[in-house]
């Protein structure tokens, strides 16, 4: 080969194309293809005389970004003229709107992170979970500090002043009654104090009738409280008033019915005591002493088991709206499993209010036993009717007083009795029925402003569908 054929291509020095070169005939300024085994000028590679943009520079409007280079940052703004996708338009709903206590608690993390723990909701007086014990003993007193105007002025109103007056009337009663037996004749003084014996025994009966009726109002009125604060209202009198009037009948009705069963069997033990008494003997005597005690110890066993069973059932008189007989039953299923607890809380509740009222009344006591030896030290051993009378108009008075002041804080412990049974009847209905999850449901439609039934009150199951008729064959 000659030194002019040196440098020629294939072409000109008459020889063929090699692979992936340049065609004979090709247009001048054509790419060659690659050669077998080069790589082909692809994506990123940019053309001949364009220079490649600075770094940090999107590319323009229809370019797409070179091999190596980085597409645009999540979350960065689209070029001018350029419309973002329609999935960056627009949040996800779950984000557009979420409940106070979610925001608050955090429960939604960042996108594709994992949502941590969020404490329960607390819209109110509980948290709307199932309650330790720690807090079925300690939000009583909470409900109690919460709205003093409800609960203190209810207990004030309702049980309170009835139990005043009543103590006022019946301390006056007594003390005209003794004052004709001490001031009659010695032949009149039996008849009279018969007398004053059955009055006095009426007006008992009349103070437990009032007692009952009020404690009855009391109740209501507090479980709806309770139930209502729960969910983080706060109702004037008025509203609960208008809320549990409806059940008041209901709840008087237990009540006398709750009395008179176990006034019926303690006088069936009393009076089987009387009978074997009244045989003679060594006998009949053992055997009414025999009676008197088991059957002592067997109503107050009883009454324990009893009591702690239907306690509940003024909770569901009011907030489920049942009848004395379906609340009975409710009570019970509820319960079961419970008893301990249940005896626990009441009987743990009751010793705390005992306690207290026993601090409060017993220097009210002590002055009224020694009041007669003060102002009259020899009226009991002489026969000074005036003297006497004295000492029983001060005794009288004393006890009016301190029936007053029991009658208060027996009011208030009313209330927290009342708060504590119904809170255990929430945390019951949580554990076995999902209660916290209907409540928590409910606050969060009230907060997006929408409206749903009382999360209390169990529906009424769907009557069944009816089974489908067949028709008859024809000529049947």
């Amino acid at each position: 080969m000659s030194d002019e054929q040196i440098g020629q291509t294939p072409q000109a020095a008459g020889g063929t194309a090699p692979e992936g070169g340049t065609p004979p005939g090709a247009p001048e300024g054509q790419q060659q293809q690659p050669r077998y085994g080069e790589y082909a000028p692809g994506y990123g590679q940019q053309p001949a005389g364009q220079q490649p943009p600075a770094y940090g520079q999107q590319p323009g409007y229809g370019q797409q970004p070179g091999y190596g280079q980085q597409p645009p940052a999540y979350g960065q703004q689209p070029g001018y003229g350029q419309q973002p996708p329609a999935w960056q338009q627009q949040p996800p709903a779950w984000q557009q709107q979420q409940p106070g206590w979610q925001q608050a608690g955090g429960q939604y993390g960042p996108y594709g992170q994992q949502p941590g723990w969020a404490p329960p909701p607390k819209p109110g007086l509980i948290p709307l979970r199932p309650l330790s014990f720690g807090t079925l003993i300690g939000a009583p007193f909470q409900a109690l500090r919460r709205n003093p105007k409800i609960t203190v002025g209810a207990a004030l109103l309702l049980q309170g002043i009835p139990t005043i007056l009543v103590s006022v009337v019946l301390a006056g009663a007594v003390y005209f009654l003794l004052e004709r037996v001490v001031n009659s004749d010695a032949s009149d003084r039996n008849t009279l104090l018969a007398g004053a014996i059955g009055g006095t025994v009426v007006l008992g009966l009349l103070s437990l009738v009032v007692s009952a009726i009020s404690g009855a109002l009391l109740q209501g009125v507090v479980v709806g409280e309770v139930a209502r604060e729960t969910l983080g209202e706060k109702l004037t009198f008025r509203s609960l008033w208008q809320l549990v009037r409806g059940r008041i009948g209901a709840l008087i009705g237990w009540t006398f019915l709750v009395s008179f069963a176990w006034f019926v069997a303690i006088a069936l033990v009393v009076a089987v005591v009387f009978a074997l008494a009244a045989l003679g003997g060594g006998a009949g005597v053992v055997g009414a002493v025999a009676v008197g005690i088991l059957g002592g110890f067997g109503l107050v066993a009883l009454a324990i088991w009893i009591n702690t069973k239907i306690a509940l059932v003024p909770s569901a008189i009011v907030l489920e709206r049942l009848r004395i007989g379906e609340a009975v039953a409710r009570s019970w299923r509820l319960t079961n499993g419970y008893f301990w607890k249940s005896f626990g809380l009441i009987a743990l509740i009751g010793v705390i209010i005992y306690m207290v009222t026993q601090i409060v009344a017993t220097p009210f006591s002590l002055i009224g036993g020694m009041l007669g030896g003060i102002f009259a030290p020899t009226s009991l051993s002489t026969d000074d009717a005036s003297s006497f009378t004295q000492v029983i108009v001060g005794q009288l008075g004393v006890s009016a007083l301190a029936s007053v002041v029991g009658a208060v804080v027996g009011a208030i412990g009313s209330v927290v009795e009342t708060a504590a049974v119904s809170l255990l009847y929430l945390d019951l209905r949580m554990r076995k029925e999902g209660l916290d999850l209907q409540l928590v449901r409910f606050v969060e439609a009230r907060q997006a402003g929408q409206e749903l039934p009382d999360p209390y009150v169990v529906p009424a199951p769907a009557a069944p569908a009816a089974a489908p008729t067949t028709p008859p064959w024809p000529g049947s």
